[in-house]
């Protein structure tokens, strides 16, 4: 099959898992798969989320407002299935148990069925009309200032730049922007995605996303270059001033400067000092710091004893010029600010993986990160394919659970899912629904009584 057949949308293709169940990676499972599609995924929690409320009895509600929703199912062996689209929960369930996609993607609410994309003609018929306002941030696009790993390697000692950039973008689009309906998930592997689902989010214009995309951008420079953060003006922008105070700073010098030694050798701190703009200043402490290089000292206490040495270097009195000084600030914001990938917060037609699907590299869930306690986010922890097969087969057919999920690790995930992100949320959307439906009334009765 082409790809343009698979996008064509060609639905008639299941996965044989019994074939390729012995070339999966360790933690991935084909068959393993069906029986987590069949016990344990929340396809109804799923359908409740993406209706935003429109799957109720109220006159209001927009029926056909799910069935206008992209999927896409990314079967064994990439194949790759864009534009479906479903009108019920049971369609969507039965179809992703049918189909059993190794990921499944989400895409935005199009004007008319993605599915019949085809019978509309002209340009403007078929067009994204709503979709969530969405971040990505990858752990692979730290590799420059992380040493413990590389590319899609991930522990403990680097996951924490994921979870700082969790509280520096959550703050600002809660305080900044005053969203309410945040959810943050794990991508199952090497980063976390943020789903901002409130109405005004998802009814953003593709400018719009961009301008709200810069407002997070510090990131000027390029891979060549030895400056890639610009922090321009006497003084910080508030959001940022806040997230170095608050965050970045502390962060930077307990945890990062540490545990990845970013001070203790010659090739290490050259990185640092070819970021202070004053050549003088920067021979200066590379003078000092080849002297001392022999001095009995610990890792860690080098890295802190040279980091003291540069700030009362840099923002000492004799340092004239503003860029001299504002160098610290640019120095923490270069290895600890979040790093965005910014296309995909810019479109709207943008696909992002689905929360709770299975990652088949690591066989690892898709499980939501509550952004109040991300510090306690453990990756190396969470639930595999075959770890919680294996706590279903264990607890068997218990009988004081309601739902296979709580016979499992998985369980504390689904029900965060629910009591803090969804329903709260169904509550907004239930309410949006009813105050646009009196108003609508209201405008209805003034004109009439003209």
């Amino acid at each position: 099959m082409t790809k343009e057949e698979a996008e064509n949308g060609r639905d008639d293709m299941a996965i044989d898992g019994a074939e390729q169940a012995n070339a999966i990676p360790d933690g991935f499972n084909a068959n393993y798969l069906r029986i987590y599609y069949g016990k344990l995924f929340p396809h109804a929690d799923m359908f409740k989320w993406m209706s935003y409320g429109n799957d109720g009895k109220h006159p209001a509600c927009d029926k056909s407002y799910f069935g206008r929703r992209e999927f896409s199912f990314t079967l064994e062996n990439d194949i790759y299935i864009r534009f479906q689209s479903f009108n019920s929960v049971i369609e969507l369930e039965n179809s992703i148990k049918e189909k059993c996609p190794f990921k499944i993607d989400i895409g935005p609410v199009y004007s008319v069925d993605p599915a019949k994309r085809h019978a509309y003609a002209g340009d403007n018929v078929f067009t994204p009309v709503e979709r969530e306002l969405v971040f990505d941030i990858d752990i692979t696009d730290y590799d420059d200032v992380r040493y413990c790993c590389t590319g899609a390697d991930v522990c403990l000692e680097c996951w924490p730049l994921m979870t700082i950039a969790i509280k520096v973008i959550d703050a600002a689009l809660r305080d900044d922007f005053g969203f309410n309906h945040i959810l943050w998930v794990y991508s199952g592997r090497r980063g976390v995605h943020c789903w901002v689902c409130d109405g005004k989010a998802r009814r953003l214009t593709n400018e719009q996303r961009a301008a709200i995309a810069d407002y997070f951008r510090v990131y000027k420079g390029n891979e060549n270059s030895h400056k890639k953060i610009s922090l321009p003006g006497p003084v910080l922008h508030p959001f940022l001033a806040r997230s170095y105070t608050e965050v970045l700073k502390g962060f930077f010098e307990a945890k990062l400067l540490p545990n990845q030694s970013l001070l203790s050798s010659e090739d290490r701190y050259e990185k640092i000092l070819e970021m202070i703009p004053d050549a003088s200043v920067a021979s200066e402490l590379r003078g000092r710091w080849q002297e001392n290089k022999r001095a009995s000292m610990s890792k860690d206490d080098i890295n802190l004893v040279r980091w003291d040495q540069l700030k009362s270097v840099l923002q000492s009195g004799k340092q004239k010029t503003q860029g001299i000084r504002r160098c610290v600030e640019e120095i923490v914001f270069s290895f600890t600010y979040p790093r965005l990938d910014m296309e995909v917060s810019k479109h709207m037609n943008h696909l992002l993986k689905a929360p709770f699907c299975v990652h088949p590299k690591t066989g690892r869930v898709c499980v939501p990160i509550d952004p109040n306690n991300c510090d306690e986010f453990d990756p190396t922890t969470v639930p595999t394919l075959s770890q919680l097969v294996e706590e279903l087969n264990r607890e068997g057919l218990r009988q004081d659970t309601e739902n296979e999920w709580d016979r499992t690790s998985l369980g504390d995930s689904i029900k965060f899912f629910r009591t803090t992100f969804l329903q709260p949320l169904l509550k907004s959307c239930k309410e949006d629904i009813e105050s646009s439906y009196n108003t609508k009334l209201q405008q209805s009765k003034n004109t009439l009584s003209w």
